[in-house]
């Protein structure tokens, strides 16, 4: 018999027969050493080519990471720890996924595997070595931590029961809801749903309505639906707004005494034509002939907002106000960001200033951080101060000239040192009563806007100098900086030849004020080209994000060593904290705050922004499609403005709104993603569609429920 078997072993196994019979083996002997002649005699390869045969398998189970070589000669099943915990990353595909703690590839996850799982909860997995010729696998075996079980959709009744129809791309399946559970909404309701269960061999989970949003495309409700996919707050807590409805407006005259009065000084307000929270104001007087003092007054929101109260809390969740196409999520309640914390004209308000003085030539002589008293003489419009700097006409005109004069050379100094000038234009829509987006217009930054931004830039990094600056041997006190690392240099170099097909160059090594002066040249050398809002959507990709922490390593996009945000309490978290701190260690004198605190805020703080930056996104899209829903069949000119593997994205020239070309609607070949060179080639005939190309595109469908445009082909 051990012949028999012998004879089919040597002579008549090929090389996939022997690999699974190895494999098999291999898992059999999960924890052991296996020495090669031990594996010989054990699978019975008695014959040369058999043995050869079963070397090249062992070779390539290495390189697959399949099996590990213990020393030579001697193998073991590679399992990585048998467990590990990170994050689960569902996909509506199927196509799940697994991040480790600290890093590292993603380990596949099927769905058979994945414990139902939501996207973005803590699990842990037992993890497989990797099968032949694939990726790592693993199967949940715990769920840790969970990260959401809430979400948002439109009902679907039915007799008895309804299903909750998401288009979140993370659930594969809807959501079944009893009757019972539906909490009064109605078939064509957009409500949010929690999920309460989810059997083991049910194939949808089990869900309750906890809040009924409105009908589906009303614009209210669309609007809340964006912010609750984001998880974002859509109403204020009526408890918080008593609370804000308690606090007195009046100033005492004990207060008046502890501060700084400039109510006789000339400031002005200078914001969007329809902005409520007045965040910061400019004042400016001559001291003597070629020295100047300027203010920049911030509405001290801290002396309001006392720590640790319903107030504070509830500011710290939300960590920032929400800029929606039509509306403003604030993260104060009203009567505090629109009236009494904002710096109103002709009303006297506290604020908390960094006081400059300066040369003609924008030299800093020196500067004080001091809590002070105000008195607005103007509150002027982004447009009216424009006016006055393009006529040199208009309410407090030289005061606003000298402010431009001095700005500019304050922005001309700042790209010498090495900042970088993305100076982009933003979509807006002109929207009637009702939310609905009558015409698109494109808000661009003029002087007025530059003004008021060196200014703010120039008291911020002053803030941070203030406390990060010390002495060689000591340490500085905690404080949250606003931070931005060097670019990705793999990025950059692939920027720097996806940029090369226009015929640019760009430097990408060398000191940092070599590389960022070379990418200004380019934003500078594609000024009102074609290509120009390709190429800058595409610089942007390569940089990192900016973010808060109180471990500085300075701001890279701005050239700064030092930077924090300081200038915006009434709609930023982290400059409350900023104020709180700095009233902590220049009035107050105290020893430095609790590092990993603040640390945490930081992150929360830039999630969040994240979170808000998103949202925002989310409703410029909804905008986008419900404006286009009207030019169905209309063909407009755009460039094509993102490449992948399943279509072209393009944005029309005409409005900016950007829409796909499905890769199934490109017929005329089988079209090939080109990841390296951003762009689709068709396998026959050669057609190749790339980043930046001009095209001709008919708007096909607009889908207000998924927030998609697509676009067909005109040739």
């Amino acid at each position: 018999m051990a012949k028999k078997r012998e004879k089919k072993a040597g002579k008549r196994m090929n090389k996939k027969q022997l690999a699974a019979l190895m494999m098999e083996f291999f898992q059999s002997k999960n924890n052991e050493v296996l020495p090669l002649k031990y594996i010989f005699d054990q699978l019975r390869l008695t014959t040369h080519p058999l043995k050869m045969l079963c070397v090249d398998i062992l070779d390539e189970m290495l390189q697959d990471d399949y099996i590990t070589e213990v020393e030579k000669h001697k193998y073991k099943l590679n399992n990585h720890g048998v467990e590990m915990t990170g994050t689960f990353q569902r996909k509506s595909n199927g196509k799940n996924s697994f991040i480790p703690d600290g890093g590292g590839d993603p380990i596949f996850i099927a769905e058979r595997n994945s414990a139902h799982a939501m996207a973005g909860d803590r699990v842990r997995i037992a993890f497989y070595a990797k099968r032949r010729g694939r990726g790592a696998e693993g199967e949940v075996i715990e769920i840790l931590e969970r990260a959401n079980d809430t979400f948002v959709g439109t009902l679907q009744s039915g007799r008895g029961y309804a299903f909750l129809l998401t288009e979140n791309r993370t659930l594969a399946n809807d959501i079944f809801i009893p009757k019972e559970n539906l909490k009064g909404g109605k078939d064509g309701d957009k409500v949010i749903v929690k999920i309460v269960e989810w059997p083991d061999r049910a194939k949808n989970p089990i869900g309750q309505v906890v809040d009924v949003l409105g009908r589906a495309g009303d614009n209210t409700t669309e609007m809340h639906a964006i912010l609750a996919e984001f998880g974002l707050p859509y109403t204020y807590p009526t408890s918080v707004e008593k609370a804000a409805d308690r606090i007195p407006a009046e100033i005492t005259p004990e207060e008046l005494s502890r501060r700084e009065d400039f109510r006789a000084v000339t400031t002005f307000t200078i914001d969007p034509k329809d902005a409520k929270d007045f965040d910061d104001a400019l004042s400016i007087r001559p001291l003597k002939e070629g020295l100047w003092e300027v203010g920049v007054h911030i509405a001290d929101v801290s002396h309001y907002v006392t720590e640790g109260s319903a107030i504070d809390k509830e500011a710290q969740k939300r960590a920032t106000s929400v800029y929606l196409v039509d509306r403003t999520i604030p993260m104060l309640p009203e009567r505090l960001c629109n009236f009494i914390c904002s710096l109103r004209p002709d009303e006297e308000k506290l604020a908390y200033s960094v006081v400059f003085e300066m040369t003609d030539r924008a030299e800093v002589k020196s500067s004080r951080i001091v809590h002070t008293v105000i008195r607005s003489n103007r509150r002027f419009t982004y447009e009216e101060a424009q006016a006055i700097i393009e006529t040199g006409e208009g309410d407090y005109k030289e005061e606003v000239l000298q402010l431009d004069r001095l700005a500019k050379i304050l922005r001309e100094q700042r790209f010498q040192a090495g900042a970088i000038n993305f100076d982009r234009y933003e979509v807006r829509f002109e929207i009637d009563e009702n939310g609905k987006p009558l015409s698109v217009y494109f808000k661009e930054s003029k002087d007025a806007n530059k003004l008021v931004e060196e200014f703010m830039l120039l008291a911020n990094r002053t803030v941070a100098e203030k406390i990060g600056r010390v002495p060689k041997g000591k340490k500085p006190k905690v404080l949250p900086y606003r931070i931005h690392d060097l670019p990705d240099p793999e990025k950059l170099d692939n920027l720097a030849q996806f940029i090369a097909r226009f015929g640019y160059r760009l430097r990408t090594s060398g000191s940092k004020t070599e590389v960022s002066k070379s990418i200004n040249r380019l934003l500078d050398d594609i000024q009102g080209k074609k290509e120009e809002n390709l190429i800058e959507t595409v610089s942007i990709r390569a940089m990192q994000k900016a973010r808060y922490s109180v471990h500085n390593i300075g701001h890279y996009g701005l050239a700064f060593d030092y930077y924090t945000h300081f200038t915006s309490p009434i709609r930023r978290y982290p400059d409350l904290m900023v104020h709180r701190l700095l009233t902590r260690y220049i009035d107050e004198g105290r020893r430095s705050a609790n590092e990993q605190k603040y640390e945490e805020l930081c992150e929360h703080s830039s999630a969040m922004e994240q979170l808000a930056a998103s949202a925002e996104r989310a409703s410029i899209k909804y905008k986008q499609v419900e404006f286009m829903t009207e030019r169905v069949g209309q063909v407009y000119d755009g460039v094509i403005s993102g490449v992948t593997e399943w279509g072209l994205y393009v944005e029309l020239n005409e409005n900016k709104c950007e829409g796909m070309i499905p890769i199934r609607d490109l017929d005329d070949d089988y079209y090939e993603f080109d990841e390296k060179n951003y762009c689709l080639r068709g396998r026959r005939k050669n057609r190749i569609y790339s980043l930046g190309d001009a095209i001709h595109v008919r708007v096909a469908r607009a889908n207000l429920e998924k927030k998609q445009l697509d676009f067909a082909l005109e040739e």
